[in-house]
């Protein structure tokens, strides 16, 4: 199957990773219920959220949703969101 974007197999595709480096994207963290942090990624736009979700949840071992487009990750990650973001590609200095 080919990328719609391109037309290259899905193997061969660089859209993706040439997305990720025009993100500009912000990680806070905000309190909810109980006194409860939730960390919230968000500026995500032509990237597959699902995929990051899983890989943020996974290497933060902490549970998570995806709302309206954004990442919600229990509990405080603010500071470690980045050190995984740019693991997966999304350049340090896009990241707020």
């Amino acid at each position: 199957m080919n990328c719609p974007k391109c037309g290259l197999p899905k193997e061969l595709c660089v859209c993706e990773d040439i997305t990720r480096g025009a993100q500009k994207v912000r990680v806070r963290k905000d309190r909810r219920a109980f006194g409860k942090f939730v960390t919230v990624v968000d500026g995500f736009d032509d990237v597959d959220v699902s995929n990051v979700a899983k890989e943020l949840k996974r290497k933060l071992a902490c549970g998570g949703t995806i709302k309206d487009g954004k990442i919600e990750l229990q509990g405080d990650h603010s500071t470690k969101v980045k050190d995984v973001l740019t693991e997966m590609g999304f350049p340090a200095e896009s990241i707020d």
